[in-house]
């Protein structure tokens, strides 16, 4: 369950009587913090932007003998080994059946909704980025749009069931911040309904659920290998499937539709991954518990730091056996001295980049506004959610200063 929310401030001196326990824990939490990260990266200036994300890298070093090998064998991409290694890895490491690399997450969507022979409406969530929609249109499919869960800022499964039409043939959910979803009661609706169910599962790489991976669930899940992901391969993406026949298919489709050298059964298109971002894959498994464990440690901090803040509330956990802390978004309530978008412009003021993940709507964008479901007045949690949640920077190697500065600026806007 979310924290309940806290009682509205008595204005400026309530603030100010938070401000002393704020500051004892915050200098408690850079210590503790410090200790945490260990020999972490030099720390940043105060003069220096701090952005919502920074791409983890691992060690050049580490990656130079697999750039030398793609440099003698001349094999830059179509399946090579990197990229069947890094296909076989990912299997083991999230404890998935199949795995199909691309090259980035939107062409694995559009390739996902083309294997499972989509056609009609797609119930979906207005609160995510872009991309998810987008595919549904590429795909020649009409999203529509439902409500979030107000605890989770997932689709909400209680609203599901009435938007369903004769015309409606899948359900794209997205994993919001890499929380999971209702899984076992989206299944039940698909399964009543006979509906396929594709995961935009983005933001939740190595995310559990009920002791396996939050993957395993639905026809079909997407994950997101972008430079700001947790698991990065610079730009990449993936599509977990159930079954080696449709890992089959999903290959020959981000490959033109090529069935052997001359056949083309079916409209592909050109979404393989390189060599080059395979092999930073590989590369970046040596290093990703590191990389969780100090996103944790920054998700702690920010929580202890928060907490004796009124008006700021954090997002609980959605249940998930493990999390990846792939965001940290807060919600500005009306008990906050300001709204959420003057504390946006105030910490962008002093350096600081947070990202209002996700304002506006996806439904509210001019291609979707049409849209008998993007009615905002159907949508209010969404809608609440989009004006008041603000995503804070959180990185591995995010210094445990910087922290101490955002939740010192939050604490006195």
């Amino acid at each position: 369950m979310r924290t309940a929310p806290l009682e509205p401030a008595a204005a400026a001196d309530n603030l100010l009587t938070a401000e002393r326990p704020v500051q004892a824990t915050l200098r408690r939490l850079e210590e503790e913090f410090s200790q945490i990260l260990g020999a972490a990266p030099a720390a940043e200036s105060a003069a220096d932007p701090v952005y919502v994300t920074r791409p983890f890298l691992p060690p050049l070093e580490e990656f130079e003998p697999l750039l030398r090998q793609i440099w003698q064998t001349r094999i830059l991409t179509n399946g090579g080994p990197f990229h069947r290694e890094l296909e076989a890895r990912l299997r083991v490491h999230l404890g998935v059946p199949e795995v199909a690399l691309f090259n980035n997450a939107t062409t694995a969507l559009i390739m996902a909704l083309r294997a499972l022979d989509l056609s009609g409406e797609v119930i979906t969530t207005p609160y995510s980025f872009v991309a998810t929609s987008h595919a549904l249109l590429w795909s020649g499919l009409t999203p529509v749009f439902v409500d979030i869960d107000p605890v989770t800022l997932n689709l909400d499964p209680n609203r599901i069931e009435a938007a369903i039409t004769p015309r409606t043939r899948a359900i794209l959910p997205v994993h919001c911040y890499g929380q999971p979803c209702d899984v076992e009661a989206i299944a039940r609706l698909a399964d009543r309904h006979g509906l396929k169910v594709i995961y935009d599962a983005a933001h939740a790489f190595g995310v559990r659920h009920r002791g396996r991976s939050v993957l395993n669930h639905g026809d079909l899940s997407v994950l997101s290998f972008h430079a700001t992901k947790v698991f990065n391969t610079f730009e990449g993406g993936a599509i977990v499937c159930a079954d080696p026949a449709m890992k089959d298919r999903i290959d020959k489709l981000k490959n033109f539709g090529h069935d052997g050298e001359t056949s083309v059964p079916d409209v592909g298109l050109n979404g393989k991954m390189s060599e080059l971002n395979a092999a930073l894959g590989l590369v970046q498994l040596r290093h990703i518990s590191t990389a969780l464990a100090r996103r944790q440690a920054v998700d702690t901090a920010y929580r202890a730091g928060l907490q004796a803040i009124p008006g700021i509330r954090c997002l609980d956990f959605a249940g998930e056996g493990a999390a990846n802390y792939a965001y940290f978004p807060i919600l500005i309530g009306p008990d906050y001295p300001i709204s959420r978008d003057a504390l946006y412009d105030a910490l962008k003021h002093d350096g600081i980049h947070p990202r209002r993940y996700f304002h506006p709507l996806i439904s509210d964008f001019p291609m979707y506004r049409t849209l008998p479901s993007a009615r905002r007045e159907d949508l209010p949690v969404a809608a609440a959610a989009a004006d008041r949640v603000l995503c804070l920077p959180i990185y591995p190697d995010l210094d445990p200063g910087v922290i101490a500065r955002i939740v010192r600026r939050i604490a006195q806007p």
